[in-house]
């Protein structure tokens, strides 16, 4: 008896949503520009608006959700969850918003994380007050924190403006709660987390060797899509075939 129990356990454990032991590895996809490069930059920061569009398409023939991070308690009720984030702010996101409008149906609603840099919004390059008050009305968009001016957080020693003045700048302009914060560069650390988590919800990095541990929320590893991606490419990340631990 005290075996077949054992054995039992061992079922429902593994029969849990994302499994008691290692949570389900969900896709967060990073993007920067949806536009074509015009030869200034790195060109792997700029994916044109057509290749953006297929990818959405594969995503909607293929059956997967995309959520923000409001949704995140709701990844595990879904079939095949995955998250966009934009990082920057920059004006040519709205590539990305027509795009969403023009492929969602009805049962498809294609969503986006815009993280934004609260000190640049309203530049000529960046999304403006109004521009981020649309597009966190419309349903479609998120709009969260990039910090108040991208530095490099392990290198500073007051955060408070960055984290929390970012957050305050942000929400007043769209009337959201901003519960989650792309760190510049992907660069963390114990420090950065632990204030952090006094702000926000989720610290979303790039690339880790290790996402995992009590501080899972704050060390969220993405997937960098590059302008050079195939499609193919692209389908092998989402669907997790040949993904990197790092990634």
């Amino acid at each position: 008896m005290k075996r077949k129990s054992i054995v039992f356990l061992c079922l429902l454990v593994l029969c849990l949503p994302g499994g008691a032991m290692a949570e389900r590895k969900i896709p967060i996809l990073m993007y920067h520009s949806i536009a074509e490069y015009e030869g200034k930059g790195d060109p792997d920061l700029y994916v044109s608006p057509k290749d953006f569009e297929s990818q959405i398409l594969y995503l909607r023939e293929h059956g997967f959700t995309p959520l923000t991070f409001e949704e995140w308690d709701e990844r595990e009720n879904v079939k095949k969850p995955i998250f966009l984030t934009f990082d920057d702010g920059y004006k040519n996101n709205l590539n990305a918003y027509d795009i969403f409008k023009k492929l969602k149906t009805a049962d498809f609603k294609p969503k986006g994380t815009f993280f934004v840099i609260s000190e640049f919004i309203g530049r000529p390059t960046r999304l403006s007050k109004s521009d981020l008050k649309m597009l966190a009305e419309s349903g479609l968009v998120s709009v969260q924190s990039h910090t108040a001016a991208h530095p490099e957080l392990t290198k500073i020693d007051n955060l408070d403006s960055e984290l929390k003045g970012s957050k305050e700048a942000i929400e007043e302009m769209t009337n959201k709660p901003v519960i989650a914060l792309a760190y510049p560069y992907g660069e963390f650390n114990q420090k950065v987390i632990d204030e952090t988590k006094k702000v926000y919800d989720f610290g979303i990095a790039t690339a880790l060797n290790d996402s995992g541990g009590k501080d899972a929320r704050y060390k969220l590893s993405r997937i960098f899509v590059t302008g050079s991606m195939t499609l193919d490419e692209f389908a092998r990340k989402v669907e997790g075939k040949g993904r990197k631990a790092s990634e």
